[in-house]
């Protein structure tokens, strides 16, 4: 692995828990931090890890083997496959994007002018905190 894996979750999030952590998994290997070959946390392990019930973990592991970004195999665990990167680099992308642009709506529709946007998002990136951290 290139760099150690971050996870966290926010119970407190409209975004569901097991989609949380799918996203985090496709953003780590978006950003080169889990890569083809390397091997996820078992369930157990990520269930102990995030403070979740562990079927959230499979129902997470299930979707991402199901959206092609890992492959589940029994004795060798919950790997990242060969397409992983480029299955995941233009999702987060759009995602990100998307997410941004509604922020950004947010902020002019609620009478933010451009440099106060700026210093907003100034500010969120000095925090760096990790996604779905709770506030």
């Amino acid at each position: 692995m290139a760099n150690k894996p971050r996870f966290s979750v926010n119970v407190d999030s409209p975004i569901a828990v097991y989609v949380q952590i799918e996203n985090q998994v496709r953003f780590e290997v978006a950003a080169g931090r889990l890569r083809p070959g390397d091997t996820l946390p078992s369930v157990r392990e990520m269930s102990a890890l995030l403070n979740v019930n562990p079927n959230t973990i499979t129902k997470s592991y299930r979707d991402l083997e199901l959206m092609g970004v890992v492959n589940t195999r029994r004795g060798v665990g919950v790997t990242v496959t060969d397409k992983a990167v480029s299955a995941c680099r233009g999702a987060v992308l759009a995602m990100v994007k998307d997410h941004l642009a509604e922020a950004v709506a947010e902020c002019t529709a609620s009478g933010l002018t451009a440099t106060e946007i700026r210093k907003v998002v100034a500010e969120a990136i000095a925090a760096a905190k990790l996604p779905y951290q709770a506030r």
